[in-house]
């Protein structure tokens, strides 16, 4: 998650305000960087803080439905996934019980966890 935010920083950092065209770009990048860390910062709590997804979707804006495809997406909690993609309460208790057995898995997230973006229909 650290890493995240002082990506996000960065970009935010280079940002020019006066020349909206080239800000786009990089206000984008730092999006996609603090989209990442509450995902991770969601993860975390509700692994090793006992926070319900209900309940990080809420500190996060979201909504419950919304928190288990991007928890899907962590590094946390990617091994845990259901069939469908997404993280499950179920799936949260069995990476607890990990965690505290020293036994947790990780895998990288897939390459599914990109962000969606618009894509136009048409050039015109």
């Amino acid at each position: 998650m650290a890493a995240s935010v002082d990506t996000a920083r960065a970009a935010l950092d280079r940002v020019d305000p006066t020349r909206p065209v080239e800000a786009l770009p990089l206000l984008r990048e730092a999006q996609e960087h603090v989209i990442r860390a509450i995902d991770e910062a969601m993860a975390a709590a509700v692994t090793t803080e006992g926070t319900t997804i209900r309940t990080a979707g809420l500190l996060a804006g979201l909504t419950e439905n919304a928190v288990g495809p991007r928890l899907a997406r962590t590094r946390l909690l990617a091994a845990y996934r259901s069939e469908s993609g997404r993280v499950t309460a179920a799936g949260v208790e069995r990476a607890r019980y990990d965690l505290e057995e020293g036994r947790h898995r990780t895998i990288a997230p897939d390459g599914q966890s990109a962000p969606l973006r618009f894509r136009a229909r048409r050039t015109t």
